[in-house]
């Protein structure tokens, strides 16, 4: 298989390597093939084994760079631009994928100032295999921060580096395998899986050689024929976005379409008129249409400027110059929607903005049905089947020195978080074993998302945020709280500079030992004092505060009969104290649990928000 030296992906011009540890370069040649590896003055030779594998161990690495690292055999590799600082493996679903160029209007000038060539950051391809452990992934490069880079980084990643960079003054890498949807079970070993048997069951019949292969393909005949169906039945296709509005009814924007068209799916076709003055005749313009589900064609004066496939991205198209004209102007969307409410997510910006103008687009359009179809059943997806992304994205990497993992996930198993705290233990777990090391944890709790709750109520992402506190019974873990820098209509929320910050904070104080506050603070226990209940915790740094506004908000109580009633609370030195006249008897206090908890504002003193609990256990 190997004629001369081979090096993994990892191994690679601009690559960062762990400051403080045993650095191993490995890779692969022909049987009996000497191998010597020389960087910083150190010269490591080996001889490759029967199994053409090969590696080499350095330590006391000199912290900077660029350095030169040579890898010598029947063939020679040169590799440049090498530095020395610290590590970090960051991982997760969508919230750590998402990447810059999504947040970039929250951060202006952010991409276009970027320049720092001590940050690096691999991007690890996206893939999956349910047929045994990868020893090597299919590409990827170590890339600076530059403008023309930092548009696809993750952006809790890149502000995470940057902080730790500006802290510390050394090179910081990143190694991001994320990817988006993926449930934690994904990313776990087949070995480490043995105790959660379903999972185990659901991949052995994908092993069979063909089987994915054959289950993808019925799937995208099923969504081919029904595009192409929603498309033939669909007879405004042949206007391209050119209508009157004779016809059409009126309906509201942002909104879902339910409410005047009633529950359907497939096409919907939306108009709005606008006027635009001379001085903006032919002039270039944003447009800003917030969210929409599913996907969308834009067209202005009958010109197409874009289009977005799926629901998630928010809506920002460039329309060119000479497009729009004085007088009254026409914007047409095509809406296609695959399953649940169709039309346009409320509280986002629907605006059009040329240099010196701003139209507020949002209120009344006319809509007008284009073909009803029935519900598409969603694509399954494969690639997030148990051990998949472990074995194709964790695994090829295990041999690279890292300094501690990010991870941000969870959404994705809110269908049932009870079993979620033992999942992720298992994977910390798993990786810990992968690595040989008790590498540092720093993970995300879910931040708040979906309409807030007008009374105190259950929730399953309340229960995961649960499931992840509890995890910081493992040692070597921390945990940040985001309970106030989500979006109530955006499951992916921009403000990823808080998140990559307040991990950076915890990294100081788990990993550096620089700091003393990881984060907010976390209960620790109660008493009950004749009708009230008092709460303690931990972490309450140089003491407990609420945030905007006077009174402290998420609080819930209840007796014994288990009915919680919105609650009273004050903070008495280091403790809470927690009561309500609907309860005289109270057994109970829960915080900030629900979805979208919004008036979530106990904090201490050095601003990071309380973790959600309870004291039930319920």
């Amino acid at each position: 298989m190997y004629a001369q030296i081979n090096l993994p992906k990892l191994i690679t011009n601009g690559m960062v390597l762990q400051r403080n540890a045993e650095v191993r370069i490995w890779g692969w040649a022909s049987p009996g093939e000497k191998v010597t590896v020389t960087f910083q003055q150190q010269h490591q030779t080996v001889i490759t084994n029967e199994d053409r594998n090969w590696s080499v161990k350095f330590s006391d690495l000199t912290v900077g760079g660029p350095y030169n690292m040579v890898v010598q055999g029947t063939n020679t590799i040169n590799l440049k631009d090498v530095y020395v600082g610290d590590v970090y493996l960051c991982s997760g679903q969508s919230n750590m994928e998402l990447p810059m160029y999504r947040v970039a209007p929250k951060y202006p000038g952010e991409i276009e100032q970027a320049n720092n060539l001590s940050i690096r950051y691999f991007k690890v391809p996206k893939e999956y295999t349910l047929e045994g452990r990868q020893n090597d992934i299919s590409g990827g490069s170590w890339l600076p921060v530059t403008p023309e880079n930092l548009s696809d980084f993750s952006a809790v990643a890149y502000f995470y580096a940057k902080n730790l960079h500006n802290t510390y003054n050394i090179p910081i890498g990143i190694i991001d395998a994320s990817l988006g949807g993926s449930p934690v079970q994904a990313w776990i070993s087949e070995e480490y899986l043995k105790d959660f048997p379903t999972y185990v069951k659901d991949i052995e019949p994908l092993k069979i050689k063909g089987a994915i292969q054959r289950l993808e393909q019925e799937d995208q005949e099923r969504i081919k024929e029904w595009y192409q169906t929603t498309y033939i039945g669909d007879a405004l296709n042949e206007k391209k976005g050119r209508f009157g509005v004779l016809d059409w009814e009126k309906i509201h924007v942002p909104g879902f379409w339910k409410q005047t068209l009633g529950d359907i799916h497939g096409v919907v076709w939306y108009q709005k008129k606008f006027m635009l003055e001379k001085k903006d005749d032919g002039k270039e313009a944003k447009l800003l249409l917030g969210r929409i589900v599913d996907a969308d064609s834009v067209f202005v004066n009958g010109v197409f400027v874009g289009n977005t496939t799926y629901q998630y991205p928010p809506r920002r198209y460039q329309i060119p110059s000479g497009i729009l004209k004085e007088g009254e102007n026409t914007l047409v969307v095509k809406v296609i929607n695959e399953r649940g409410d169709g039309g346009f997510i409320t509280d986002k910006p629907y605006q059009l903005n040329t240099a010196d103008t701003e139209i507020d687009l949002s209120g009344i359009w006319y809509c007008k049905i284009g073909t009803i179809m029935p519900a598409l059943q969603p694509q399954r997806f494969f690639r997030w089947k148990p051990t998949g992304l472990y074995n194709a994205m964790i695994h090829p990497l295990s041999n690279y020195s890292i300094n501690g993992v990010l991870w941000y996930q969870g959404e994705s198993n809110t269908n049932n978080p009870n079993e979620y705290k033992e999942l992720f233990e298992t994977l910390i777990q798993c990786w810990r074993k992968q690595w040989n090391s008790n590498i540092p944890f720093l993970y995300v709790q879910l931040a708040n998302f979906m309409e807030p709750s007008k009374v105190p109520t259950d929730s399953n992402w309340a229960r995961l945020r649960e499931a992840q506190l509890q995890t910081l019974e493992l040692p070597n873990t921390a945990m940040v709280v985001t309970i106030d820098v989500g979006e109530w209509n955006d499951i992916h929320p921009l403000d990823k500079k808080t998140v990559g910050d307040r991990l950076a904070n915890a990294a100081e104080c788990l990993v550096y030992h620089e700091k003393q506050v990881v984060g907010g603070p976390i209960y620790k226990s109660f008493k009950i004092q004749d009708d009230a209940i008092i709460l303690s915790f931990n972490q309450t740094g140089s003491g407990l505060m609420v945030k905007n506004g006077q009174e402290l908000g998420e609080f819930s109580i209840a007796g014994s009969d288990g009915i919680f009633y919105w609650a009273h609370a004050i903070i008495d030195g280091n403790t809470v104290i927690v009561s309500s006249k609907e309860v005289s008897s109270p057994v109970a206090v829960r915080y900030a649990w629900s979805n979208n908890p919004v008036h979530a504002n106990l904090y201490n003193k050095e601003e990071f928000p309380a973790s959600p609990f309870r004291t039930d256990n319920w």
